[in-house]
């Protein structure tokens, strides 16, 4: 550290200069970058300013951020001495915080393990001295560091994710200037993010409901949003302050528009099969009229750009237009088909598109103003269509239907230019760029897909989202995607790169401490070397989803159980199956073995049953719970078995007599995972509560809880000398815990949730695998 100390002595006011912020924008403002341009490019210096991050993180990314600004790419391309390379090199430390900086704002003592989860792989000598230096910077507490990039690296189309809300996404805008979005959340708030760093702005709190729709100001300083508690809200953007509530709906607010000089919105709701639209004041935030329609169910409505004529799509097959400004209906538009479930406008306002639920899942493209259909086309959708959208000219459509595919039309020609196949499940939103050639699609399959449209080719996939990704905006210069999930999350894309990132393993993986890594497939297991990325073997032979894996000791031999209620045992050397063991009437949720390895313990509803391994026969069966076994583990001895239940309770049972001992209750839902100490004195337990609680096993009695995940606890495992355990969450998180005292020690953030951890023997490295199948191996080390 001599070295160190000494540059941050020698360096020390403009160091802090540098990291308060002041000083580049000093600089730059002055047209003076000459000084901090010779800063940036010091490798030296940047390894001193990531290792004393209490001077913020915030500014380090902020500093970051200035490698764009023209004055600074100016100098680094003037400047010959300093190569391409570098050049590269400084792009990719930018991004990497980039990608890490929602969590780098929750904790900035994520930095070390954050670079080093998404920059490992590398080559580049500046950022392996980075690493190192980093790695080796004090701590006065443990933490967990990542020895390989599991992290999603930088380079790729993501640019960073958006977190805060605490629920499902439901609508993004993105503000004219791009440099700001507004997300909508079934958490009844609306968030204001800044897109250049990633940081929450505001949050917009005051609806009662889910909101449902946004919109922003051509001007990018006002939007109004529209909520299930029938109401909208004027929001200032600028202050993050509610301007009015606007109220008049009788029911939910389903849409909302802007006319385009920023004065006028337009809203529609219905409530008991009834449809209503309302003009509103912006300035004033007054109603100007009320237009009611028919007793009709309407599923989709759509608004002129103009703010004019809105078109709502009906349950009786028909089309309603409205003169929003006259306060009066134009004309319906009856089609031969079933329930309209969609409907798009092109942006001139003459043309409508609806999509129905006939068996041939129909287009009709409509005339709006002589109020007759131009063209119907067969879709040929293997659903009914959910979303129909229109590029800027008018020329094209896109739709897509309760399926994977989505169907591009020549609105002209009345008939179809391609098929856009790629998505495994359901699309649920669709954007275009302004100039109409590029098309995002948001996916139940958990991705977004960006498409070349004159070519109907995909062009790159989009994944990191853990959830249903619901909705897609793209900005006006066509450079950035956001997109939001059923997990809380948004995620920022950039749409230019077009690279993929994927992954080795497959999804819920479970994971043994060794060369092994096995993971679950559909109806198959794999198991792989992970040491070398290879595949070793496919077992096959269920006939239905893998539910459940472990392995012995010595890890020759695992046991499957799976959704076809039976469980097979497997020889991992020779990649065969011994014997399959059947008594179950349901699938097999839970299994744990012995540390000798001739015993299993199962479960599934309400039922543990205990296994002869070597003959492949049952031996009891332990019934008492009164729901699902989520969890089970054995004590070192092999005399006691701990049963974790979705009926929040765990129980003790004497494996030699097939008898229950006592019941542990405190928790206040599911039980999912349990470790028991290698004395065999302790358990600790993992709930869908978000807690884990640690029990005497001698007594019955609870010792502790532990509290600090956000989320369901999935996966324990307990270190070999017994005096810490790590939880994974659905949260993303791994944390450490000190059993002695009951407090956190330290916390890893991943990217997805982590569903199964495992410690090795010298307790200095944990192994935890994420359901999106990636791997982390983290390190113990500082304290």
């Amino acid at each position: 550290m001599g070295v160190i100390a000494s540059k941050l002595a020698s360096k020390s006011a403009e160091f802090q200069n540098l990291f308060l912020g002041q000083f580049p924008e000093q600089q730059l403002k002055a047209g003076n970058s000459e000084k901090y341009y010779q800063t940036l490019t010091d490798f030296d210096f940047i390894s001193l300013k990531i290792q004393y991050t209490n001077f913020g993180v915030e500014a380090l990314i902020l500093d970051y951020a200035l490698i764009d600004a023209p004055e600074i790419l100016e100098n680094l391309e003037a400047d010959e001495k300093l190569e391409t390379e570098q050049i590269k090199t400084l792009k990719l430390i930018q991004r990497a915080l980039d990608l890490s900086a929602h969590i780098l704002n929750q904790d900035p003592n994520q930095l070390v393990g954050q670079l080093w989860g998404r920059l490992e792989s590398f080559p580049q000598p500046e950022i392996q001295k980075i690493l190192a230096d980093a790695a080796q910077s004090k701590t006065e507490n443990i933490r967990l560091r990542p020895i390989t990039a599991k992290l999603t690296t930088p380079g790729g189309n993501l640019l960073r994710t958006l977190t805060g809300h605490n629920a499902s996404v439901r609508a993004v805008a993105i503000a004219p200037d791009r440099k700001t979005a507004v997300s909508a959340s079934e958490d009844n708030t609306l968030k204001v993010w800044d897109l250049n760093t990633g940081i929450e702005i505001f949050t917009l709190t005051g609806h009662s409901g889910s909101v449902i729709a946004v919109a922003i100001t051509p001007d990018g300083k006002t939007a109004i949003s529209a909520c299930e508690d029938n109401t909208l809200k004027l929001w200032d953007l600028q202050q993050g302050t509610e301007i009015s509530t606007l109220t008049g709906h009788s029911g939910s607010v389903l849409a909302v528009a802007i006319a385009p000089d920023g004065k006028t919105a337009v809203s529609a709701s219905y409530s008991s099969w009834s449809l209503t639209f309302q003009v509103w004041d912006l300035n004033t935030g007054i109603e100007i009229s009320t237009l009611s329609g028919d007793d009709l169910r309407v599923n989709a409505v759509a608004i002129t750009p103009d703010g004019k004529t809105a078109v709502s799509a009906c349950e009786d097959n028909t089309l309603q237009v409205w003169d929003l400004h006259a306060g009066k209906q134009i004309s319906t538009l009856s089609g031969d088909r079933k329930s309209l479930t969609a409907v798009a406008i092109t942006p001139d306002g003459k043309t409508a598109v609806s999509a129905s639920h006939d068996w041939n899942w129909t287009l009709q493209v409509w005339d709006l103003q002589q109020g007759i259909e131009i063209s119907n086309l067969a879709s040929h959708h293997d659903g009914s269509v959910k979303v129909v959208a229109i590029t800027s000219d008018g020329k094209t459509a896109i739709s897509s239907s309760f399926g994977d595919t989505l169907k591009v039309w020549d609105l002209h020609a009345g008939k179809q230019i391609s098929t856009l196949t790629g998505h495994n499940k359901n699309v649920n939103a669709i954007a275009i760029t302004p100039d109409g050639k590029t098309v995002v699609s948001a996916s139940e399959d958990k991705t977004l897909k960006v498409w070349n449209l004159q070519q109907g080719k995909e062009i790159s996939t989009l994944s990191g989202h853990k959830t249903w990704v619901l909705a897609v905006a793209i900005s006006p210069d066509r450079k950035i995607a956001v997109s939001g999930s059923d997990a809380e999350i948004m995620k920022l894309w950039d749409l230019q790169t077009g690279k993929q990132i994927s992954n080795l393993t497959d999804d819920n993986g479970s994971v043994d401490f060794s060369k092994t890594t096995f993971s679950r497939y559909q109806n198959t297991l794999k198991v792989w070397d992970w040491e070398k990325g290879t595949e070793i073997f496919t077992l096959t032979g269920h006939d239905a989803r893998v539910s459940a894996v472990a392995i012995t000791p010595d890890g020759k031999t695992a046991v499957s159980g799976s959704y076809d209620n039976t469980l097979k045992v497997w020889d991992l050397e020779q990649g065969t199956e011994i014997s399959t063991l059947s008594g179950y009437d349901e699938r097999v949720s839970a299994i744990a073995i012995t540390l000798d390895g001739k015993t299993a313990v199962t479960g599934s509803y309400q039922t543990l049953k205990v296994w002869d391994l070597n003959r492949g026969t049952e031996i009891s069966t332990l019934t008492s719970h009164n729901d699902w076994v989520q969890a089970v583990a054995i004590s070192p001895d092999g005399k006691t078995v701990v049963s974790g239940s979705c009926d929040n309770t765990l129980k003790v049972w004497d494996l030699n007599r097939g008898t229950e001992i006592f019941t542990l209750t405190g928790h206040n839902d599911w039980v999912q995972a349990v470790a028991i100490t290698p004395d065999g004195k302790t358990a600790v337990s993992g709930s869908r509560d978000n807690t884990l609680k640690v029990w005497n096993l001698h007594t019955a009695k609870e010792i502790f809880t532990l509290s600090g995940h956000n989320d369901s606890v999935k996966t324990l495992a307990i270190t070999p000398d017994g005096k810490k355990v790590v939880s994974g969450s659905v949260d993303t998180t791994l944390k450490l815990w000190d059993l002695e005292k009951g407090t956190e020690i330290s916390t890893f953030i991943g990217e997805h949730s982590i569903d199964c951890c495992a410690i090795s023997l010298d307790g200095l490295t944990i192994v935890a695998g994420e359901l999106s199948g990636q791997v982390h191996i983290l390190l113990l080390e500082g304290g």
